[in-house]
């Protein structure tokens, strides 16, 4: 679906470029996510994908077109949600997704069905200058739908959301990844990283440090331990096992059998605490 390769790009007036050399690609079907620090390429990144820049250096080819020679006709194909939504604020929630549904050409969502998506067929009739920043980022993602895009692509698509609004959002996207839509998300929220993403890639100072699945990192970054906390007399202990053979590890059978199991936990590293170790970068 997407193929990048030696992408560059320099911004006019700054001598240092924004990108310098990026290589990824990106199956039909796959949620794919860019780390990053702010600054790091990542926007810059995902405006070349949208076809916004286009004075680029090396090739993006996306749905089997270089992304330089598109037209009109590759925005019918797409959906965008920046993470600073913009709407006519004179206007309703439903008024403007009717007025943006209208500039497609094509087949387009229903916007009432969508607003009951995520949780907004009550707020329809309110002007966007009422709604919560919470409201307006669920409303932005209901105007990226319309036009059931091939490729939908998210800024922070949780960001100012409550935990019920996040998790319905993330159930949604995933719902779009199985019925074949390719999505990219550009995020600093490495908790919404590891439960949407197939694959992530670690952005620093313009270049791709690491791409891997959040599942791989975690493992080949981690201890092979295995974390017991149990209760012994009133009293709750700590224990520390390898994973290698520990079914044959009496000691650990024995407290298993014998005493009251409070947690249990392997030592995977977090995706936050590989991305520092990789790039020695803070996500901020």
């Amino acid at each position: 679906m997407i193929e990048v390769k030696e992408l560059h790009f320099t911004y006019p007036k700054i001598k240092e470029p924004t990108l310098s050399g990026l290589n990824f690609s990106i199956p039909q079907g796959e949620v794919f996510g860019f780390l990053g620090p702010s600054g790091a390429g990542k926007s810059t990144t995902q405006k070349i994908l949208i076809g916004v820049l286009k004075n680029y250096l090396g090739s993006v080819n996306v749905m089997g077109k270089e992304i330089r020679n598109t037209g009109p006709e590759y925005f019918e194909r797409i959906g965008v949600a920046f993470e600073f939504p913009n709407f006519y604020s004179k206007f309703t929630a439903l008024e403007n997704l009717q007025l943006f549904r209208s500039l497609y050409s094509g087949k387009t969502a229903e916007p009432r069905f969508l607003l009951e998506q995520v949780n907004l067929t009550e707020a329809a009739n309110l002007k966007v200058s009422q709604l919560s920043k919470g409201m307006k980022m669920r409303l932005n993602f209901c105007r990226a739908l319309l036009n059931d895009p091939q490729i939908l692509f998210l800024d922070e698509p949780t960001s100012g959301l409550d935990p019920v609004n996040a998790k319905r959002m993330k159930e949604l996207i995933l719902e779009k990844k199985a019925n074949g839509t390719t999505v990219i998300i550009t995020t600093h929220n490495m908790q919404a990283a590891e439960e949407l993403c197939d694959r992530v890639a670690f952005i620093v100072d313009g270049q791709i440090k690491l791409i891997d699945s959040p599942r791989e990192l975690k493992l080949l970054n981690g201890k092979k331990r295995v974390r017991l906390e149990y209760r012994h007399q009133n009293e709750v202990r700590n224990e520390e096992f390898s994973l290698d053979d520990i079914g044959e590890n009496e000691y650990f059978l024995k407290l298993v059998r014998e005493h009251p199991i409070e947690t249990i936990h392997s030592q995977e590293a977090s995706l936050e605490q590989i991305f520092i170790d990789v790039t020695g970068r803070q996500l901020t």
